[in-house]
């Protein structure tokens, strides 16, 4: 530390010759002294001084240590903007416990929140339905607001660590207006829908968001979307979908998102980009050139991404969406009816272009059980369909029907689905980023209600020790780049996403040589290590690796909130 060895020496000499030295008015709040900042461009990095105060970075170059009431010393540790969590499922985990652990020990400063299904805009009906989903599950809560707006407002006054921004659901507003029918809406219908979509967008909602591999969102056609977008084109936010289909219809999936974004102009984003089970894996680099051409075109289409093999959904993803028309309970009582079920089973076993197989596509052997809501249940956790059918003695389909009715829900499952190959290749596309399309946990809570996906625990810190460190598959400068200003870019959020002057001070300091996930599939509910200090809007929530308690999380709102213009 050159500057605090010189600031040492003047003292003492100082009190050699018997003088006293005048107080120091400290001008800054923090200074983290003598980082490597990794400024988010993706440029080259460079030693120096950051300054905080109150919420802002208020200065980058060689400071006075002295004028600060905190010194962070940073020397040989990586300093960046705060990560962002493009596909975050915090949205139940920071009502509940505002601190959001398992991602800010790793970085995280924003959690984006909205894939199909948003905190908001509720009906009468849809409130009450969704309370009684609480009602039934392990952490219950009372809902208290009513649009998504008023959501995201609803954290921040009580107090969440890391800041929140959400887009509004596509399957939001088919429930409110349409319920879970297989069919178009009316006109009435739509423009109720749209009506939606335009107050979030002004109360600062991202986008829209959509998740077309489940019901009832399987059932909206893509004019529907189409006109949905529209709406967010206007206020010039983006269109985000766990796309169709990621597996048998990948390239027909990715062509009707560019067109959705073509014919709404609108900017979309792929969520958790992948080509699921092995028939597809060749079809990445087909996905590759379809973005690059559309991108070509003039069309602002980007991917986000979780590090990790296999992903985590229901064994509703098992079975078509025709038995899963009106939602939970009609679904589990058709799985009741022998006719059906003998109907059922056979198309379990048949890989479809019609609806998304992913039980089928990784084997009964790669579909892993995570949770389950019913206590009798609960002894199944961590073990796969194939294990618990031979337990059972009943097949594979009479299985994971049978558990569908048993446990109440659709069942917390993990399908293992994709290659090594392709992950490694997508994390080098240029407008690729990160979710981690799971909660923001603390694992001494977590524990207690069963299994998780690892990406709970570790998608952020694997990108830099794994991806970067171990196998050197990119840069640091560029891992960071597409943690903090890509996304930001992507997202047109205002003064973050950057270390500059004047932004907020959402900043990370991390030692990239011990950065590490430890969360494995066999035991999950472990934080990962490696992350210093972090800052939300100033407040220091991560200090030496551990939480503060600190809150100082904000609502970060779109390009078409209507505070903008106030």
């Amino acid at each position: 530390m050159k500057t605090k060895t010189l600031y040492l020496t003047l003292a003492v000499s100082a009190l050699l010759v018997g003088c006293e030295s005048e107080p120091v008015v400290k001008i800054y709040d923090t200074i983290i002294d003598d980082g490597t900042i990794y400024d988010g461009s993706g440029g080259v990095p460079y030693v120096g001084d950051i300054a905080l105060k109150d919420d802002r970075i208020v200065k980058i170059g060689d400071l006075d240590v002295r004028l600060a009431e905190t010194v962070i010393d940073a020397e040989g540790k990586a300093v960046s903007p705060g990560f962002i969590n493009m596909l975050s499922w915090a949205t139940d985990s920071l009502v509940t416990d505002g601190r959001g652990l398992s991602d800010l020990v790793q970085g995280v400063t924003l959690e984006v929140f909205g894939e199909g299904w948003s905190m908001g805009p509720f009906t009468p009906e849809s409130k009450a339905n969704y309370q009684d989903g609480l009602n039934n599950g392990p952490q219950p809560y009372e809902v208290t607001w009513n649009t998504l707006g008023e959501y995201l407002e609803h954290l921040e006054a009580k107090g969440v660590s890391p800041n929140v921004a959400s887009f509004v659901g596509a399957t939001t507003m088919r429930i409110n207006h349409v319920g879970y029918e297989d069919r178009e809406p009316t006109a009435e219908e739509l423009a109720a829908m749209k009506a939606d979509v335009r107050m979030s967008m002004e109360e600062g909602a991202m986008g829209l968001g959509s998740s077309l591999i489940y019901a009832p969102a399987f059932y909206a056609k893509t004019d529907e979307l189409i006109e949905m977008a529209k709406v967010v084109g206007e206020y010039d936010g983006m269109y985000i979908s766990h796309m169709r289909s990621e597996g048998n219809q990948l390239l027909e999936s990715v062509e009707e998102l560019i067109t959705i974004a073509r014919e709404g102009n609108v900017a979309a984003e792929i969520y958790h980009l992948k080509a699921g089970g092995q028939d597809n894996w060749p079809k990445m680099d087909q996905v590759y050139h379809m973005v690059e051409n559309a991108r070509a075109e003039g069309l602002a289409i980007t991917a986000d991404m979780y590090t990790y093999p296999a992903g985590a959904t229901g064994l509703n993803a098992y079975m078509p969406p025709w038995v899963q028309e009106g939602g939970y309970d009609e679904w589990a009582k058709r799985l009741q009816d022998p006719e059906i079920r003998a109907r059922l089973a056979e198309e379990m076993k048949v890989s479809s272009n019609d609806w998304e197989n992913l039980g089928l596509a990784a084997g009964p052997d790669g579909v892993l059980f995570a949770y389950f809501n019913n206590p009798d249940l609960k002894k199944y956790t961590g073990m796969t369909l194939a294990q618990v059918a031979a337990e059972r003695g009943t097949s594979i389909e009479e299985t994971a029907m049978d558990l569908v009715v048993e446990d109440g829900t659709r069942v917390g499952t993990i399908y293992f689905l994709m290659s090594e190959e392709n992950t490694k290749k997508q994390l080098q596309y240029p407008w690729l980023s990160f979710g981690s399309d799971a909660g923001a946990l603390d694992p001494e809570i977590a524990k207690n209600f069963g299994s998780a996906h690892p990406r709970a625990y570790g998608n952020f810190a694997r990108v830099i020790g794994k991806y970067v460190r171990d196998e050197k598959v990119l840069t640091l400068e560029e891992a960071i780049r597409k943690l903090t200003s890509l996304p930001a870019k992507n997202l047109k959020i205002r003064e973050r996403g950057l270390l500059r002057e004047g932004y907020y001070a959402d900043v990370v300091v991390f030692d990239p040589a011990t950065v590490q996930d430890h969360s494995t599939f066999a035991d999950p509910h472990q934080l990962s290590t490696g992350v210093n200090h972090v800052f939300v809007n100033g407040g220091h929530v991560i200090k030496d690796g551990a939480h503060t308690g600190a809150t100082p999380g904000r609502v970060v709102r779109g390009p078409g909130w209507k505070g903008w213009t106030q």
